[in-house]
């Protein structure tokens, strides 16, 4: 008997036609990778969602019931979805620190109002307005502001007012409290009433966030291609990024990339880049946005995602990031500090004729190699994702055709029919793979593939076939550079 049947036996002696299926050749082309999202934070007491428990979040209403209204996984969830409602997502939530403080701020006013209007607050991007009527008193218009505030359950913060004074405190204890900005009149059209005098005190006092060590727990062995973290405190993304290498290990082979953004100055977000390397990190600088930044690293997953499951090699530039308020003209990067912070390994955007802020350009944090000399092998962030769909492709390809083979040397002589497998045979198969990775626009250079390309029988372990596979990975247009030599 030459054909290797899987399921039907050799010593049958029972007349009958048995027929039994192979599905080994039945997928034809490269794979598609189901992509799925991981979110990171924590919720509020109103959520339902059991703490350091992965969860899967369908949609926007299951956030809602299982984080609460205003908490800051709702509304990372809220935020990425309104730019990429298909792609699966998940989320952990992380209890407060036991040693955690909550971030607080102030908005005194002045009195009375002397015309009627409306007051225009904007808390962590979003428009809270009251009205003002003429006579008013700066106690009472505190307490309006306050009763409005409380009447917004999706704000990141509660409201109380005492005498003319409103004073905000985060829901979640946590650094990032510190980050959620407070401002007047972010619009044009926004004008404080006639007669009314307003002083706001930023956040701050937030300490300690929760510990990410929880979540890289409850991960377990499931496969996110992309983590959403709010949490950009040393200790947490050391923790974050060490799980990423080993998931992009040879071994666990899970790999995937985690979004995260950073608010502050142009220089607070240079010194901060500097201070990180990894290649399976995208951190976006911020600077002095209305939005929080785990909004911002909400925004970028979105499209990130959206677009590097449709091609992972394909630059994401001009990609809009929805819902995203820009920062005012005086707090926008100029070009040349955003040349700056890519080569501090910090991602860029820029803001559009119309006010939408789109993605300039994704890098990873990954900056220097061992020695601490510059290297730019995982400069863009389409290089890891272009390499994690060829790995998972070409696992796919090997263990759909050759599931259960028997390994022999090249040139045996054996029956048709028989599930034996061959170096030559398997070099063949990444061949005709690395043709549908040229044909995708994922690698170039198939001459080169193919003259590189080592498939060999393990000489110590008969089991074994080692393979060099080296693909050379296709770049990006980015720049375009040209000089006019005119003739008059």
């Amino acid at each position: 008997m030459t054909i290797s049947f899987n399921t039907i036996p050799g010593n049958l002696r029972v007349p009958l036609a048995y027929v039994e299926f192979d599905n080994s050749r039945a997928v034809v082309g490269t794979p598609a990778m189901q992509y799925r999202v991981l979110f990171i934070g924590q919720k509020v007491a109103a959520g339902t969602a059991t703490v350091n428990t992965l969860l899967r979040v369908a949609t926007t209403d299951a956030a809602v019931v299982l984080f609460g209204a205003g908490s800051m996984l709702t509304r990372m969830i809220e935020q990425f979805k309104a730019a990429n409602r298909y792609i699966d997502c998940w989320a952990i939530a992380l209890a407060d620190h036991a040693s955690g403080a909550a971030a607080a701020g102030t908005l005194t006013l002045t009195g009375p109002a002397t015309a009627a209007g409306t007051l225009a607050l904007y808390i962590g991007g979003d428009r809270v307005l009251t009205a003002i009527t003429s006579g008013m008193t700066a106690a009472q218009a505190a307490t309006a502001v306050a009763a409005a505030v409380t009447a917004d359950t999706t704000l990141p913060v509660t409201a109380l007012a005492a005498d003319a004074v409103v004073t905000f405190t985060a829901k979640h204890e946590g650094l990032v409290g510190n980050d959620i900005d407070l401002r007047l009149n972010y619009y044009s059209e926004d004008a404080t009433p006639a007669g009314i005098g307003a002083t706001l005190v930023a956040m701050s006092t937030g300490a300690n966030n929760p510990d990410v060590a929880d979540a890289i727990t409850a991960m377990g062995d499931q496969w996110f291609q992309g983590i959403v973290m709010p949490y950009t405190d040393t200790a947490n993304m050391t923790a974050l990024e060490a799980e990423l290498l080993s998931r992009w290990s040879g071994t666990r082979q899970i790999g995937g990339i985690a979004y995260c953004a950073f608010r502050g100055t142009h220089l607070n977000a240079i010194t901060f880049g500097d201070g990180r390397n990894s290649p399976l990190v995208c951190c976006v600088a911020c600077a002095q946005t209305p939005d929080p930044p785990y909004l911002w690293a909400a925004a970028v997953a979105s499209q990130a995602s959206l677009s590097l499951s449709i091609d992972p090699a394909r630059p994401m530039q001009t990609l809009p990031l929805t819902g995203i308020l820009p920062p005012p003209e005086t707090s926008r990067w100029t070009s040349e500090e955003r040349n700056l912070l890519l080569w501090d390994g910090m991602a860029t955007w820029y803001v559009d004729a119309g006010g939408v802020v789109r993605i300039e350009r994704l890098i990873t944090m990954y900056q220097e190699n061992a020695y601490g000399l510059p290297d730019p092998s995982y400069l863009n962030l389409t290089t890891p994702a272009t390499l994690e769909y060829l790995r998972y492709s070409l696992r796919a390809r090997i263990t759909q055709k050759f599931p259960r083979h028997k390994l022999a040397d090249d040139g045996i002589d054996y029956g048709p029919g028989q599930a034996i497998v061959t170096p030559k045979i398997i070099r063949a198969e990444l061949i005709a793979l690395a043709e549908e990775w040229a044909s995708a626009g994922l690698i170039e250079d198939l001459a080169q593939y193919r003259t590189d390309l080592v498939v060999e029988r393990n000489a110590t372990d008969r089991d074994r076939v080692d393979v060099l596979c080296p693909p050379n990975i296709v770049n990006q247009f980015r720049v375009f550079a040209a000089q006019v030599q005119f003739i008059l």
